[in-house]
């Protein structure tokens, strides 16, 4: 069944369809001098890490989720030619090219692909300066340049579709990344929403716009309930953003009452909420012992005249927070690694707190987190391990690699 529209209203209902990226060329353009420019600290093998992302959508299709590439919907959104011409204007003006010669190259070099799936792989490759020709005028930018060997940077890091955008209730956040080797890839999330067959008659509501100043990233969104939402303030996620995200959710009729921010570390090892911090079945999540104590949660109450709000600072333990907002007697806090230490901070690094539900107390992990999985089993859990030598390089787990687009409603 195609499931038509968006529907999210929590984190564990049972997933319906969602939305996924193989790991392309981008990643073999991946090299040790641009690591940091591209946001890894290794470099996946594309063979394995293929595997391992196949082995991972093969848990959605046997569990009866409708798997959508990223990829592909692009594709098919590109069907109408005048939309694919803005497009390809749109996708070169903010790929930083600045001799006009050089982008009327591009403009021609994308043309050329013999269909539309191919030329976006090859917008998510990237191009190297080998593939090109020298344009007949240089400019000055194009001889600094020479050394450099992207003429269009690659996008390593789109198997993680978590961060883009974040569906929310019935419509999507359409991110602002806190980089630019990241800004790109909200475009195409954007043209998806507004012209893609399954959704452009849907009217998708736009609760955020990548235009806007402030960042904010998906990784850092959780739908926890229909009236919670919570929210990092992160490494990647302003608190601005955050007020920006209520106001127009509180403004539209949604069923949200309540956003918690959580202020979390700004480091890359806590890069996103999501990466401390998920929920695994009714009041059961996992979180990192590390950010405990840190850890402040504000509230963000929606009130009665529209689009406003109150902020309050919450003083009780994340367990009793948790309770109250989700109206239920108590909460269950999993632990990655089981306490501070040593297997808290190794499985930490490779994503034991990011689980992705599929369905209430049934979650996809990572197989090389083990003390934490075995924590996660004995509380009732129930586990489908995936392998993960070659994918935890780009530092993402399972929820980071996936984005729900329907899940069914539950009652928590």
């Amino acid at each position: 069944m195609n499931h038509k529209g968006l529907q999210i209203y929590s984190e564990i209902g049972r997933l319906k369809k969602v939305l996924l990226h193989r790991p392309g060329e981008e990643i073999e353009n991946l090299t040790p001098d641009l690591m940091q420019r591209l946001l890894f600290d290794d470099i996946p093998y594309l063979k394995v890490a293929r595997e391992e992302h196949d082995a991972f959508a093969a848990v959605f299709t046997n569990s009866g989720v409708q798997v959508c590439y990223l990829e592909d919907l692009m594709a098919e959104t590109l069907n109408n030619k005048s939309l694919k011409e803005v497009f390809i204007e749109e996708f070169i003006s903010e790929a930083g090219l600045k001799n006009p010669l050089r982008v009327e190259q591009i403009k021609e070099f994308y043309r050329s692909f013999p269909d539309n799936k191919a030329m976006v792989e090859k917008m998510m490759a990237g191009i190297r300066r080998e593939e090109l020709k020298p344009t007949g005028l240089r400019s000055l930018s194009d001889l600094v340049e020479m050394n450099y060997p992207f003429i269009v940077d690659p996008m390593p890091n789109l198997y993680f579709t978590r961060d883009p955008f974040a569906t929310i209730g019935n419509g999507i956040s359409l991110n602002k990344m806190r980089t630019v080797t990241r800004a790109r890839e909200t475009l195409f999330a954007k043209y998806i929403f507004k012209y893609h067959p399954d959704y452009k008659m849907q009217d998708i509501p736009f609760w955020y716009d990548r235009d806007m100043r402030n960042a904010i990233e998906g990784g850092d969104v959780l739908v926890l309930s229909e009236k919670v939402i919570a929210i990092g303030i992160s490494e990647r996620t302003d608190a601005d953003a955050i007020e920006v995200l209520a106001r127009n959710i509180f403004s539209d009729g949604q069923p949200f009452e309540t956003i918690l921010a959580f202020d979390i570390p700004k480091v890359r090892a806590f890069m996103h909420l999501d990466t401390v911090f998920t929920m695994v079945d009714h009041q059961v999540f996992t979180i990192h012992p590390e950010i405990e104590g840190p850890l402040t949660v504000y509230s963000l109450k929606r009130s009665e005249r529209k689009g406003e709000y109150k902020i309050e600072r919450e003083y009780q333990t994340l367990e009793t927070i948790l309770s109250k907002y989700l109206g239920v007697s108590s909460t269950k806090l999993i632990r990655c690694g089981g306490k501070r230490g040593i297997d808290a901070g190794r499985e930490q690094w490779n994503d034991g707190s990011n689980t992705l539900a599929i369905a209430p107390g049934e979650v996809v992990v990572y197989s090389r987190n083990h003390v934490t999985n075995r924590l996660l089993e004995e509380e009732g859990i129930k586990l489908h391990e995936i392998p993960s030598s070659e994918l935890s390089r780009g530092r993402g787990g399972p929820r980071c690699m996936s984005m729900p687009l329907f899940r069914e409603k539950i009652d928590i």
